[in-house]
């Protein structure tokens, strides 16, 4: 598979998944303030402010607004075009990185992702933005999953595949950090938190948001901090648990470079390995002791650098690789044979 490709799908896929992850945060955000019809402007302010520090993005809406109020918040994850980041420009990125790989693709992936895209930019979107909200969040949620489970039947299981489950499932990883990163910035006692059920509700919209509500009552657990971080980081069967996650990243990478899993032959494949080890062996305790909001800043600079490393082997790779005659190489995936061409040339 071409490098350019695989880089392509690759992020077409985060792109769908990071509208998908923004749908649902702003919308439970938004029902979970119905909840607090008591709170000021100022008390609102610190709800809607940590959803902007959450996703990193504070720098850049500070540049844009001056208030940090519901509708402007809504506005810059939403349909902002100034915001790259936004639910409309990763809508519109990933429909650019699909048009580049049409034939890659199946007619029916394309003509889905095609039509939210086209959703996106229609009349009726600002529409529902502007008075249904929900049914606007909802309608990019259905699509997005509707996406991804076409992908999954129309994709014949090869590195095509591979690479866009790779970045399904590092970009759910990172979402899911994040939405647990909310609460590093939730406003405290003496700021509008003020009773144990207002925690509660709160710890709940994170469940929601990452769609884990009916997975996590079925495990019979109370909702707690302790217990919520628990099923989100380090749960072995919920498919959006950041270890779930970074197993199917571990996974995807060995079968694309045919190395069995144990081993590693490149730095992506070590550092998710060394992570999923952490993962398998950490636990809840000493999340808490590091501190949550470190603890989830360190697991976003991993997935970042297991993305770098992605790069830096499947797409920067093959530029480096000299187009000279070789000995016959064994059957190998196209990313084990450009390694094993380098091999060769350094002997």
């Amino acid at each position: 598979m071409l490098s350019r490709v695989a880089n392509t799908l690759y992020w077409m896929v985060r792109y769908v998944e990071r509208a998908d992850n923004l749908a649902r945060l702003i919308d439970v955000n938004q029902q979970l303030l119905l909840d607090y019809e008591r709170l000021d402007t100022d008390r609102l302010r610190g709800f809607w402010q940590p959803i902007i520090l959450s996703t990193g993005d504070e720098e850049a809406f500070s540049k844009l607004y001056n208030e940090t109020g519901s509708d402007e918040v809504i506005r810059f994850l939403t349909d902002d075009p100034r915001n790259p980041n936004s639910i409309t420009s990763c809508i519109a990125l990933a429909r650019e990185n699909a048009r580049t790989v049409r034939d890659q693709l199946s007619d029916e992936l394309w003509e889905e992702l095609n039509a939210l895209y086209l959703f996106s930019r229609s009349d009726e979107a600002s529409r529902l933005i502007n008075h249904d909200p929900p049914r606007y969040y909802e309608n990019v949620r259905r699509s997005a999953m509707t996406f991804l489970g076409i992908a999954a039947s129309t994709t014949s299981r090869n590195e095509a595949w591979e690479f866009m489950d790779l970045g399904r499932h590092l970009e759910r990883a990172d979402k899911t950090t994040r939405f647990l990163d909310v609460s590093s910035y939730l406003p405290t006692a003496n700021d509008g938190m003020e009773s144990l059920s207002e925690e509660t509700l709160h710890w709940t919209a994170i469940l929601r948001s990452c769609g884990a509500m009916g997975a996590f009552r079925a495990s019979q657990r109370e909702i707690s901090a302790q217990s919520v971080v628990d099923f989100l980081i380090f749960s072995k069967d919920f498919p959006r648990s950041v270890r779930y996650c970074i197993e199917k990243v571990d996974i995807s990478l060995h079968l694309i470079s045919g190395t069995p899993r144990g081993a590693f032959s490149n730095e992506a494949e070590r550092e998710s390995g060394r992570l999923l080890a952490d993962l398998n062996f950490g636990s809840t305790e000493d999340v808490f002791k590091a501190g949550l909001h470190e603890y989830l800043d360190a697991l976003q600079e991993r997935f970042n650098h297991i993305g770098g490393e992605i790069f830096e082997t499947y797409v920067l790779m093959p530029e480096r690789v000299q187009l000279t005659p070789v000995a016959k190489a064994p059957s190998l995936s196209a990313a084990a044979w450009w390694q094993w061409e380098q091999q060769q040339q350094q002997q």
